[in-house]
């Protein structure tokens, strides 16, 4: 059988992503990659919940990969403390976490070299400002993994050149409900007020 592996959080994109693999065929793999900031516990407890009601037996148990950010991220520490996190009203940029696709297709694709799967997807949108959002980026990277591992590595994103929305529009019979992504979760729900928060409330109202 054909195999995939999806890099998924909580968020909407993340949802449209595992009914687009699902979709299309084969084994998929979903993986999240916990780096110790500040959203994951409760992001990680919606994303479970949104695996469950997909209910396909060609969807494997979620894999949790852990790649440690708090040395890293001296720009971005909001991430890791969930303190002065970008408001609602901050622009794209406010968000970015220097190298993050970096450390997520690394991780994922020595994952995916050790079980035999040469496809990674993540829902890079066509609004991500960041550098390593890219499809330079991607097929760079696509190219170091298979030459680093020593097999095929391809990095799909296949709403890079949509909105948030037109996912949303486009994708069917999939429980929004249930997607979570906010910058500052206060216990097990999202705080109502920061830049993740209202971006989600803005495509699902």
């Amino acid at each position: 059988m054909d195999k995939s592996c999806v890099l998924v959080s909580g968020g909407v994109e993340s949802a449209a992503l595992l009914k687009w693999a699902l979709e299309r065929g084969g084994k998929v793999f979903p993986v999240y990659v916990r780096g110790g900031h500040a959203w994951e516990k409760a992001e990680l407890a919606a994303l479970k919940k949104l695996l469950r009601a997909f209910r396909s037996p060609r969807l494997a148990p979620l894999g949790v990969l852990r790649v440690p950010v708090s040395e890293l991220y001296h720009s971005a520490s909001w991430s890791l403390s969930g303190r002065k996190v970008p408001s609602a009203t901050s622009r794209d940029e406010a968000v970015y976490l220097p190298g993050r696709n970096v450390l997520l297709l690394a991780e994922a694709s020595v994952y995916c070299a050790e079980r035999g799967i040469s496809r990674v997807a993540l829902g890079t949108l066509a609004s991500n400002p960041f550098p390593d959002a890219t499809p330079a980026f991607r097929k760079a990277m696509s190219k170091a993994m298979s030459l680093a591992l020593g097999r095929r590595i391809s990095i799909e994103a296949p709403f890079s050149r949509l909105h948030k929305k037109d996912v949303v529009r486009r994708t069917k019979d999939v429980p929004w409900e249930l997607t979570f992504s906010c910058l500052a979760p206060r216990g097990m729900k999202a705080c109502g007020r920061c830049n993740k928060c209202a971006e989600r409330a803005s495509v699902l109202s």
